[in-house]
């Protein structure tokens, strides 16, 4: 349904994985894709936080169910389809996140080299990313109750803030038109100690010269005046799955606005609406359709051609239905999410009374008042003769 990727595969399992299987794997991914076992690989922090998120759901049984049962969108907290784990690991520190499972992991995990002495937070200090993240955007889209019954494929055209191509997003116009910013000689933040009562108080903040990034631009792109970003325009793919609702969103990440000097780009939210149909009333994943039938094929029965989300279809009345009653189409419904089968679509039958009458019409309806089986008090009768009289008045 969504961009983001399965939780089981993330961590190589599969969904009858146990408890101690789901713990071991997180564990192993945690190794192996911890940002300080991988400085020159930009995608590791990335993979590290999608497994922290990923072990965030399988983990709990309750979160666990409802993902495997809806997907993404059954762990997200709001009925829709972002932030699955309901914790936003992409903002949070290396630090938080090993605080957040430290039930697996013992103090020696990465070495005493990463935890001792503060190592660890001084080369994440160093390792600042440049820039300052974009914002995140929200669009609405309409979709047709056959586009929510079956998936789509939607392409969006957006306005949006974009890397500047001139200067590659970095706000500079070469590589080398950078220093090192001397307020806070490259470390993106400053401190300010306050001596109280209680002992000293430290405050720490982005540095107001170079806005938390540890540089400052000595020569500015001309083209975005030192932003790394500029007004323009993106044509989106969205791939829509079966059996979203009206309120659920979907969240493609980093295709926002473009973050400023290289930072990285906000996310995309698409809220979803369903488009109100022309025949159909929907009801999780059922539908309904009201067909109206007339006097003498609800008495003698008919067959009629009714829509459905496929295309017509053929529906056979029984004689002697009566005004109300509910058929019932196997499969002709909404495919729920993540394939978990189709709906079915009910038809309400009504039957049509005529508001005015020929002299002929009357005296023809006028001969049944006597009858037996028009008698309303005797509505459960059986007379074997009535549908033959029927057929005989109408036919």
């Amino acid at each position: 349904m969504s961009t983001k990727r399965d939780y089981y595969e993330i961590l190589g399992l599969d969904k009858n994985a146990s408890e101690a299987e789901i713990k071991k794997a997180y564990r192993k991914k945690a190794m192996k894709f911890h940002p300080d076992r991988n400085k020159e690989d930009p995608e590791a922090e990335k993979k590290f936080k999608e497994a922290a998120e990923a072990y965030e759901v399988l983990k709990d049984p309750q979160k666990k169910a409802q993902y495997d049962q809806f997907g993404h969108a059954g762990v997200n907290g709001q009925g829709g389809f972002g932030g699955g784990a309901g914790v936003d690991f992409d903002n949070m520190g290396f630090e938080d996140i090993f605080s957040r499972f430290g039930d697996i992991f013992g103090s020696g995990f990465f070495g005493e080299e990463s935890f001792g002495g503060g190592g660890r937070r001084g080369r994440s200090r160093s390792r600042r990313e440049p820039g300052q993240p974009g914002s995140d955007m929200k669009i609405r889209m309409a979709l047709t109750l056959e586009e929510i019954a079956f998936g789509a494929e939607k392409k969006l055209k957006i306005k949006k803030q974009i890397k500047c191509g001139e200067c590659s997003g970095t706000g500079a116009q070469t590589n080398s038109d950078f220093e090192t910013c001397s307020t806070c000689n490259g470390m993106g933040e400053v401190r300010q100690v306050t001596r109280t009562m209680l002992g000293q108080m430290v405050n720490v903040q982005a540095c107001p010269t170079c806005s938390g990034e540890g540089r400052i631009i000595k020569n500015k792109c001309k083209k975005c005046s030192g932003e790394g970003r500029v007004k323009g325009e993106e044509t989106i793919k969205v791939n829509i799955p079966s059996g979203v609702s009206n309120g659920n969103y979907i969240t493609l990440r980093e295709q926002g606005n473009a973050g400023r000097r290289g930072g990285s780009a906000g996310d995309l939210i698409v809220l979803i609406e369903e488009k109100e149909h022309e025949y159909f009333d929907r009801d999780g994943k059922n539908i309904y359709y009201n067909l109206t039938l007339s006097i003498p094929d609800a008495v003698l029965g008919t067959e009629v051609q009714v829509p459905t989300l496929k295309g017509k279809a053929k529906l056979k009345i029984e004689p002697g239905t009566q005004p109300g009653k509910m058929l019932r189409m196997r499969g002709r419904g909404i495919r729920g999410l993540n394939n978990s089968g189709e709906g079915d679509q009910y038809v309400r039958l009504n039957v049509y009374m005529p508001e005015s009458l020929s002299e002929e019409e009357k005296k023809a309806i006028s001969s049944f008042k006597e009858s037996e089986n028009f008698d309303a008090s005797n509505a459960d009768g059986s007379d074997k003769n009535f549908f033959s009289k029927m057929k005989d008045m109408f036919g």
